[in-house]
């Protein structure tokens, strides 16, 4: 049995289907599936059984000799969330109690950290451990994940084996349940779609024109092809970023997208809201080395070759 939690989510149920492609179909999916819309994405997908998020601690003590591997994918996402209590039991404890089983049952454990742990970036984007405890997340969800990190690594008890992926900009199939929270690529196809044209944000740091804000965007598939990678591989533990390696412009995306949509390009500027204005990324870029070094050679998607799959072999055929 291989468990992925966030099951119904857009990583999780994309990982689920990447397991299935390899006719891994005993999955345990574990979730909270009390939306109709967003259990849509586990629809067609082989799984042996769905387990609440709230039970599966007492599932896992019950079924963990038959677990092979799990991949913890599933949290509280959303970056504007400030239940730091809610937080704390949800992302960071949840997943304490994940890794103490994990080691308890020899079970190894893939788990998701974030790139919003790098905050702005003052010490760059380089996934050196030694480096982890000066990072500084700018809001409570980023929090939440560089605090798990840091727990992690102060660990002498560990799973046989462990890895957290520190995901940059995802984005792909299966995040339109996410709204405001889904990726620049779904919410530009979708103002196109409705209006013909984009709306960016207008740029308050003169070092940046408009538009030329920079995010390491990542496609969906290479992150579940480094989860199938670490699956197997189970040595080198430790905390990796997870993007493309290349940061990229907001203009490049929203121009990529309008060409997939083969729509002419109207792009406005707007200022970026004032709640966030302080707190905005600029740049951020991962570095891929330390992923590399340990032999995962598959090459990612350009943002041209991501943004173009997703607009005709999904966005357009959901419509």
């Amino acid at each position: 049995m291989i468990i992925v939690t966030g099951a119904a989510g857009f990583i999780g149920s994309i990982l689920i289907q990447r397991l299935n492609q390899d006719n891994f179909n005993a999955i345990i999916a574990v979730d909270r599936f009390d939306d109709p819309v967003k259990n849509l994405n586990l629809k067609g997908l082989r799984i042996q059984e769905r387990v609440d998020l709230d039970q599966f601690m007492e599932w896992l003590d019950t079924n963990q000799e038959l677990v092979e591997f799990i991949f913890h994918i599933g949290a509280i996402t959303d970056t504007s969330e400030f239940d730091k209590d809610k937080l704390n039991r949800l992302n960071t404890q949840y997943t304490k109690d994940i890794w103490t089983r994990c080691i308890q049952y020899q079970i190894p454990l893939v788990y998701a950290s974030s790139a919003a742990t790098y905050g702005l970036g003052e010490i760059g984007y380089d996934d050196d451990e030694s480096t982890i405890t000066q990072l500084k997340p700018l809001n409570p969800y980023g929090q939440s994940k560089q605090d798990f990190d840091v727990w992690a690594l102060k660990q002498k008890a560990t799973p046989f084996f462990w890895a957290g992926l520190k995901f940059f900009n995802v984005y792909g199939p299966n995040e339109y349940h996410k709204e405001r929270m889904a990726s620049v690529v779904w919410h530009s196809y979708n103002q196109i779609r409705k209006t013909g044209m984009m709306k960016l944000f207008r740029s308050h740091n003169p070092e940046y024109k408009d538009g030329e804000q920079m995010r390491d965007f990542v496609y969906v598939k290479d992150v579940t092809e480094v989860c199938m990678f670490l699956m197997h591989h189970r040595k080198d533990s430790g905390i990796y970023n997870l993007g493309s390696g290349k940061a990229r412009t907001f203009l490049s995306l929203t121009r990529a997208v309008f060409k997939a949509m083969d729509k002419p390009e109207k792009i406005e500027f707007i200022d970026t809201p004032l709640d966030i204005r302080d707190k905005y990324q600029y740049f951020t870029e991962a570095s891929m080395d330390k992923l590399r070094s340990i032999g995962y050679s598959k090459p990612f998607h350009t943002l041209e070759e991501g943004v173009t799959d997703y607009v005709e072999n999904y966005l357009k055929k959901l419509d």
